[in-house]
């Protein structure tokens, strides 16, 4: 056994130097990772997944990339708005590396770099934010942040692909300004409400009482039409037939009056003065003068 080793000894060296070249040469790549190769110290080429070949004991893998998107803790920073409002903000990035390259060979420390540059540019956007646009603009604020990022960022070959800002906390200080003033708005509007309440309780009684006096005047208008009417064709009956006509109309309104009275209740027994009689004699009289006029005719 040791003479044949002894005499293949060189055989054997080339094949286990054949294998180890074989190994080296051929990289395979998982889907989630890149590898950034060099040689000699500097950048050779980026191996995609697969199965990738190199230059044997020339070319090694100096880094392997997770082109996974990653999350980066949640960061706590204090900000300061505009209405000079110290508030603390908790945020969270999601990235991934795009370009591998610029990664590696632009910046140290990925994490560390985006948490900063991500605390800096949420400082300077609620600066030029009163508290309230903090609050109620919180989308708007999230993708100003998101885009201010991402042009920061783009130089290291990674992508932002989200950036929240998960809260907005106040100190016990200002939150309980905060809720004083809350109340008191809600005292005010409840007092506004009111008010308008009775207002409104003024204004449809009042136009309940003007549409009563329209009526009432509408009404009045028809029976003084009524009235005139009625005398402009009295004023032609007497034009036409005289002094009679005018008497006949007397007679009629003292007849209606006597009627009226006689059917009224708890009477049940009607005096009547002499002028009543001389009324209904009247009327008679009249009929019988129509009628025979009627018949003459």
């Amino acid at each position: 056994m040791e003479e044949f080793l002894t005499q293949n000894a060189a055989l054997i060296v080339l094949a286990v130097v054949i294998l180890l070249a074989i190994t080296s040469a051929v990289r395979i790549v998982p889907q989630s990772e890149k590898y950034v190769v060099e040689r000699f110290g500097r950048l050779r080429a980026i191996l995609g997944p697969g199965i990738n070949f190199t230059v044997p004991f020339l070319d090694r893998v100096a880094h392997r990339i997770s082109v996974l998107e990653r999350q980066l803790p949640t960061n706590r920073q204090d900000a300061i708005t505009a209405d000079n409002v110290l508030v603390q903000v908790e945020t969270s990035v999601f990235y991934r590396i795009l370009e591998p390259e610029k990664t590696v060979y632009r910046i140290r420390d990925v994490d560390a770099a985006i948490a900063t540059t991500v605390a800096g540019i949420v400082r300077a956007e609620i600066g030029m934010m009163e508290l309230d646009q903090v609050q109620s603009n919180r989308a708007q604020l999230i993708e100003r942040v998101r885009e201010a990022v991402a042009n920061v960022v783009d130089d290291w070959g990674i992508e932002v692909t989200r950036a929240e800002i998960l809260d907005v906390n106040l100190d016990d200080a200002t939150r309980a300004a905060m809720l004083q003033q809350l109340n008191a708005e809600r005292a005010r509007r409840a007092l506004v409400t009111e008010a308008e309440g009775k207002r409104r309780a003024v204004e449809l009684a009042a136009d309940g009482e003007l549409y009563a006096a329209e009526q009432q005047a509408k009404a009045r208008r028809i029976l003084a039409d009524a009235e005139a009417y009625a005398t402009s064709a009295l004023s032609e009956a007497i034009a036409q037939n005289g002094l009679e006509a005018a008497r006949y109309q007397v007679a009629m309104k003292q007849v209606e009056a006597l009627t009226e009275v006689a059917q009224g209740q708890g009477k049940q027994t009607v005096i009547l003065p002499a002028a009543a009689l001389d009324a209904f004699g009247d009327v008679a009289r009249l009929l019988g003068g129509d009628r025979v006029k009627g018949g003459g005719a």
